[in-house]
């Protein structure tokens, strides 16, 4: 068996051993040996969004005069090679960690320091070396906690972290997604405007509807997701970063806070904020809670679209079928032929795992289990929820959309067929013959075996001479029930 090379690091706990190559220390070592929990480490879009906030940072404290140019920019160009994926690798602590994320954002701290030491030619882990760090005003030099940590907290910073990683992601996975999903819902809704069916309500037959109309409606249920993806940004848009320890600010700058907002809002084009009040923004978690619930409920929108289109698409010759969907694999090992809705199962699953994660992110939101006093202690696993939840629910729109809804067909004969036998069409009747006689003819078309339109000319227009077969015609207009107004609407 190879023998992997070590080195030595110190913390303020002693000594470690620590891989040679490896780019973390002495308290990312530690917590990698407690806590062997899950094998997932946090997610990456945390430690990318660690990378943008730990370049602003020294970009303020280097404008507010505490940190000198050399170190800014050492620090500057490390923090922005994390933020670029560059060393995802030294990043390996387990999501199931300290509840601070204080773990984390040590790892950060210690991937920067020693990132700045490669970049000078000196030996990993000698980024707490007094001869390399130097002068406090004029040395270049690089410590984890003295430099890269200046004016910060992990209280502050890893809250920060993932608003910055789940904004980012909402708005360049999720919202495209949606935009995706919508308009392919909107031109379904277009060109198939001219399509009528029948309409059901409790699963039971009602009266007729435009197949456009109901896609209209799912389209609709889209765009409100786009705004609703757009309210939880605005959620996370209000930073933490300023308060350190307890929102006290506490060896920060006054300005830190607004100045770091500042810089990450010119940064990456999301309209960052100082939080109003530090106090509620690090013992609580509301923002976070706010913005989950809000994909929870764009979750719940596409669970109500995927699972109708299975159930219009269901069949193909015993069930509804006013849909054809898409064949993307066989869908039995023992039913030849048999294809399945799978694309909408997968959509409908996500939908589910969405839910929750949700559910684990409002409970470690909720006061005296995540949120305790002065600091909430569960952020490692609000941030691996709600960032999953977003990555889902993009990819699961990307399929569906691919996979399902640009491959979906009606069935329009189908649609006419199942208009026709309704019992439902009598509603149209109603204003001229009034409401207990239309039920009697459906419950005598029902029990004869006949339409409602067979047993209408019958006993209508043959027996009773009520109405002459054209103005039947017109009552029963499929066509005229889908508009307000209609045919059957009038007053009689």
């Amino acid at each position: 068996m190879a023998v992997t090379a070590t080195r030595i690091e110190k913390d303020t706990m002693g000594e470690m051993t620590v891989p040679a190559d490896a780019l973390y220390g002495a308290s990312t070592q530690r917590a990698v040996e407690n806590f062997p929990i899950s094998g997932r480490p946090v997610p990456a879009a945390v430690i990318h969004a660690y990378g943008h906030l730990k370049a602003a940072c020294a970009h303020v404290n280097h404008a507010l005069g505490r940190l000198n140019l050399a170190r800014h920019d050492s620090i500057v160009q490390a923090a922005l090679d994390i933020a670029a994926g560059k060393h995802d690798r030294h990043f390996p602590i387990d999501v199931f960690q300290t509840g601070s994320g204080t773990s984390t954002n040590m790892n950060a701290n210690e991937v920067i320091a020693n990132l700045v030491c490669v970049a000078r030619g000196k030996p990993i882990g000698s980024s707490k070396d007094p001869a390399y760090i130097g002068d406090a005003k004029t040395g270049e030099g690089v410590h984890p906690n003295d430099h890269v940590n200046m004016g910060q907290s992990s209280n502050d910073t890893f809250p920060t972290a993932i608003h910055i990683g789940a904004a980012l992601n909402i708005r360049d996975h999720l919202i495209p997604a949606l935009e995706k999903t919508a308009a392919a819902l909107e031109k379904h809704a277009r060109q198939w405007d001219r399509i009528i069916k029948i309409g059901r309500t409790h699963l039971m037959d009602a009266t007729p509807i435009r197949l456009g109309q109901e896609f209209s409606g799912y389209a609709a249920q889209m765009r409100h997701a786009e705004r609703r993806a757009r309210q939880a940004i605005d959620a996370l848009a209000e930073l933490p970063i300023g308060g350190t320890a307890v929102g006290t600010g506490i060896n920060a700058h006054e300005d830190f806070g607004r100045m770091v907002c500042e810089r990450l809002a010119r940064q990456l084009n999301v309209p960052f904020r100082e939080a109003r009040n530090h106090f509620e923004a690090q013992h609580a978690k509301d923002g976070l809670v706010e913005a989950s619930g809000l994909i929870a409920t764009i979750a719940i929108s596409l669970s109500k679209i995927a699972s109708d289109i299975r159930l219009m698409g269901s069949g193909p010759r015993c069930g509804i079928g006013e849909l054809k969907l898409p064949a993307t694999q066989p869908g039995s090992s023992i039913m030849p032929g048999k294809v399945n809705p799978v694309i909408c199962e997968a959509a409908i699953m996500v939908c589910c795992q969405v839910l929750a994660n949700d559910h684990a992110v409002k409970l470690s939101g909720l006061g005296g289990v995540g949120s305790i006093l002065d600091l909430n202690v569960a952020m490692p696993v609000l941030a691996d929820n709600i960032l999953e939840s977003v990555h889902l629910l993009a990819r699961a729109c990307h399929v569906f959309t691919d996979k399902c809804l640009l491959g979906l067909e009606p069935n329009e004969a189908r649609c006419r067929e199942l208009i026709e036998g309704s019992l439902a069409m009598c509603t149209s009747l109603v204003p001229v013959i009034g409401y207990d006689r239309s039920a009697a003819i459906a419950k005598q078309a029902y029990a004869e075996g006949k339409t409602v339109r067979q047993l209408s000319v019958e006993l209508l227009v043959e027996k009773e001479k009520r109405l002459s077969q054209k103005e039947l015609d017109a009552l029963l207009d499929p066509s005229s029930m889908t508009v307000p107004g209609g045919e059957g609407s009038a007053g009689g």
